[in-house]
């Protein structure tokens, strides 16, 4: 059954062992992030050694639930050729890499025979899952969670999957 999800920052924070987040859009229209879209667009990038001028609060979020021992994960399942905005992820994603996630990339055509759920998820710990909603735009609508264990085992099963699947960030290229 599915339910409103708390604060994003409350799942991870009460997360232990692990969290995994499969996206499989090629766009997201949020609008925290349009100013740096837009300054990557302009030929703003965010500098390795510089870490102020990363993605806060997430990066710090991140660090700490990876301080913690928790693993996190994440696979983006992407058409290709890239659109803009996933061109824009992958020139960003070092920060992510540094702070500790680890992240594949796996082509949409290379998905084609895995039975996927029809939204971005993440799993908690084998034990919850959060479902993401947004218009065809790419514009966020809500998230409801779940902690109904065949929802739960489909969603990590479909993830490890793609993870199995997909390749490393620091060997894909766009």
């Amino acid at each position: 059954m599915l339910r409103s999800a708390p604060p994003f920052v409350e799942l991870l924070a009460s997360c232990q062992r692990s969290a995994v987040h499969l996206e499989m859009r090629d766009s997201y229209d949020d609008p925290d992030e349009a100013p740096r879209v837009a300054a990557w667009k302009s030929g703003f990038r965010a500098d390795p050694a510089d870490r102020t001028t990363w993605w806060r609060p997430w990066l710090d979020m991140v660090t700490e639930t990876v301080g913690r021992g928790v693993v996190m994960r994440r696979a983006r399942v992407v058409s290709e050729p890239v659109s803009a905005y996933t061109r824009y992820l992958y020139d960003g994603t070092f920060a992510n890499v540094a702070a500790g996630e680890e992240i594949r990339w796996l082509p949409r055509r290379q998905a084609s025979d895995l039975v996927l759920p029809g939204n971005d998820y993440w799993v908690f710990d084998d034990r919850l899952v959060r479902f993401g909603y947004f218009s065809g735009e790419g514009t966020y609508l809500g998230d409801d969670v779940t902690d109904e264990p065949a929802v739960v085992k489909q969603c990590a099963a479909a993830f490890e999957a793609v993870w199995d699947r997909a390749t490393p960030h620091d060997a894909y290229r766009i």
